[in-house]
């Protein structure tokens, strides 16, 4: 958690500066990054909620998803991720929204990328997403790599919009 809280607190000095807020989806990060946010003081200022969606029957759930955003578009993609990260956006009303699915390991994704592999998208005014590829199997070097990524990106957004 440690490499997490200062990024946490970038992203914290960045959305109460700015009177935007922030909501989250996690899944093979397990609520890293929503802890990390959380324990910044003034949390309430800026974070509104976040899930961890772990399993297809959740994400459908919570998604209300009926496919994938588009006949072409597959589960652990950038596109689908951020198609997620839009109805977290949408449904919480948040500024922002950080949403992230994975295979943290040791196993791979049911949708085919091997282990060490995220995708994390941002809804917001500045649309971003990126895919993480550690090439490693261990699960919670992976988690905490998936959300390191996940704060950078969300910093990178806020700071290109400042």
């Amino acid at each position: 958690m440690d490499r997490l809280i200062p990024l946490a607190a970038d992203v914290a000095e960045l959305l109460k500066k700015r009177g935007e807020t922030v909501a989250l989806s996690e899944s093979s990060m397990g609520g890293l990054v929503s802890a990390a946010l959380v324990a910044q003081p003034g949390a309430s200022a800026f974070y509104l909620g976040s899930t961890v969606i772990y399993t297809r029957g959740a994400a459908k759930a919570l998604y209300a998803l009926q496919g994938p955003p588009a006949p072409d578009v597959k589960p652990l993609t950038e596109p689908y991720v951020a198609a997620m990260a839009d109805v977290v956006r949408q449904k919480l009303g948040s500024t922002w929204a950080l949403a992230e699915m994975g295979a943290s390991g040791p196993s791979g994704s049911p949708y085919g990328p091997p282990p060490g592999t995220a995708v994390i998208g941002i809804a917001g005014p500045i649309p971003a997403s990126i895919t993480v590829s550690t090439g490693s199997a261990d699960r919670a070097a992976n988690m905490y790599e998936f959300g390191e990524a996940a704060l950078r990106l969300l910093k990178d957004v806020l700071t290109r919009g400042a």
